[in-house]
């Protein structure tokens, strides 16, 4: 790591040594520079709150947005806390219910893919090998961050408790290799992202939007026939969470094209609608519309109308 990352580093060690009580104080005092001071992509998250959910009232929008602003603080110093947090303390705050199927799939000799959204805290659904029995390759596709050292922090918070991250160019190979070699595996999809304009091949109305999705989760499902499942999270108090697997497929090459993904953004819409303030508003999830996409495809076909004729000219 260089200078500035290492430092980082051990500051968050540091962290992470004090109490949640503690943190939690920092993370009130993180929070008013943030929402009052900063006012950090307060105009994005008002966006998308309003057009989200336009039935509410100003007032009502107004408290999901602090409540969103004090969660992600929340989020930040329970992400640190990370770095040192015991087996024990992590499994007592994060509790997974309907693991027991997903360890009787994995006894069968199947796997399983599980799609995830970015409902705070995502980062302890880490934990989730503390809980399964069986012998199984388990993991979570991830985007790798710009500076590599923050990416490979990252990497270490993620993969303490046995889990591995996967890059996601890297995803269908590994899960590919997985399959042929007969390796069980359960592998977390947080695919509520924004496709590239190239990765875009279906939209779906998504909090009463017309939204560009991802559906590499689903393909790749159906290419190994794994089980399909979606993970539902809740927050139980301040600090402890609840996450409910929820059965989408049995094998998913037995599903129809899409329904995987139209389905998943169904149960991320409810989820929103009972605890919208755990979703991760501060991401510009619908900069891609079907207008810019539309005049994007036009564009390239123009493109490849004219070097063609240039390449007739040229044999002419």
């Amino acid at each position: 790591m260089n200078f500035f990352c290492r430092i980082v580093w051990g500051g968050c060690y540091v962290l992470s040594l004090l109490p949640f009580c503690v943190l939690y104080i920092l993370s009130d005092i993180i929070y008013f520079f943030v929402y009052y001071c900063i006012g950090y992509r307060r105009k994005v998250v008002r966006m998308n709150l309003r057009n989200s959910f336009p039935n509410k009232s100003s007032e009502e929008l107004k408290l999901i947005e602090r409540k969103f602003y004090k969660t992600l603080c929340d989020y930040f110093v329970e992400t640190i806390k990370m770095r040192t947090i015991s087996e024990a303390e992590v499994k007592r705050r994060m509790e997974f219910v309907g693991v027991d199927d997903i360890n009787e799939i994995l006894v069968q000799g199947k796997s399983v893919v599980v799609y995830i959204a970015h409902s705070m805290n995502w980062e302890y659904i880490t934990s989730l090998p503390l809980h399964l029995k069986c012998d199984a390759e388990i993991g979570q596709i991830y985007h790798p961050l710009e500076n590599r050292y923050f990416d490979m922090a990252f990497i270490k918070l993620r993969e303490r408790f046995g889990s591995s991250s996967i890059a996601m160019a890297h995803t269908l190979r590994r899960i590919v290799d997985f399959h042929r070699e007969k390796k069980n595996f359960v592998i977390g999809f947080i695919a509520d992202q924004v496709p590239t304009w190239e990765a875009i091949n279906h939209w779906v109305t998504f909090m009463h939007q017309d939204t560009p999705v991802f559906t590499g989760t689903e393909k790749i499902a159906v290419r190994v026939g794994a089980a399909v499942y979606y993970l539902s999270m809740s927050r139980v108090r301040r600090g402890y969470f609840k996450a409910t697997f929820l059965k989408m497929a049995d094998d998913a090459s037995k599903t129809e094209e899409f329904s995987l993904t139209n389905d998943y953004f169904k149960l991320v819409e409810k989820d929103l609608e009972r605890e919208p303030w755990l979703w991760l508003w501060t991401h510009k999830r619908w900069k891609r519309t079907r207008e810019g996409y539309a005049k994007r495809e036009q564009k390239r076909a123009e493109d490849k109308r004219r070097l063609v004729e240039r390449a007739k000219q040229g044999k002419g």
